[in-house]
């Protein structure tokens, strides 16, 4: 999960439209029939989970289209829906060492007016363009989405990955999708938000995030 304050975004989403694991096991699950026709709710792996600090292992544009990875982006697709306020979930966060995660961004109680932005993204990578600055950041994998701090993160960037259908995109992004970009590609990396913040001083509960940076 991450949280930050909602900035103008030029990229439009122009693009065509397992059972429960442990966190930190490895992809060589089973799948069948039946689990292809129902979604599962992931659980999350959460800060400490040595997955989470892997790098994750690039996916082939070959096996993108296995049922396997089908049914993980489908499963990582419906954990990040029946969140509130998620905006993305990286494969790492659920237990699989792959350079796979799913932006989902989405209006929330709090920002009702944020433009809906969907995008599998597989190997991703991007550069920054100009000067990071601090911005807002939470995660599910840092005690469940309960602490936000400032991350240094670049306003805009050069991004390229793979989508859903094994297709490589590059694009520059700026804005919050290039804000939720930098977050969900750090996963791949095994890059925590705590790794990008500056100023220790700017670390908050989510009860205080809430009442002193989301409702200014």
């Amino acid at each position: 999960m991450l949280c930050s304050k909602q900035t103008p975004n030029h990229f439009t989403n122009r693009f065509p439209p397992q059972d429960q694991h442990r966190c930190a096991g490895p992809f060589a699950m089973e799948y069948n029939d039946s689990m292809r026709q129902e979604k599962t709710l992931l659980p999350i792996c959460q800060a400490g989970d040595p997955v989470l600090r892997e790098k994750a292992r690039h996916v082939s544009r070959e096996e993108i289209t296995t049922p396997a990875v089908q049914q993980l982006i489908a499963n990582i697709k419906h954990t990040v829906a029946e969140r509130d306020y998620g905006v993305g979930l990286a494969a790492p966060q659920v237990g699989q060492a792959l350079a796979l995660s799913v932006i989902a961004i989405k209006p929330t109680p709090n920002r009702p007016d944020r433009e809906p932005f969907e995008q599998v993204i597989i190997n991703p990578s991007y550069t920054g363009i100009g000067q990071t600055t601090g911005m807002w950041e939470g995660c599910a994998s840092g005690d469940e989405g309960r602490l936000f701090a400032q991350a240094q993160r670049y306003q805009q960037i050069n991004a390229q990955w793979d989508d859903e259908w094994g297709e490589h995109h590059t694009a520059v992004l700026d804005g919050f999708v290039a804000h939720v970009f930098q977050h969900e590609a750090d996963h791949c990396q095994g890059i925590l938000f705590f790794d990008r913040v500056a100023d220790t001083t700017t670390y908050m509960t989510a009860a205080e995030y809430r009442k002193r940076v989301v409702r200014r």
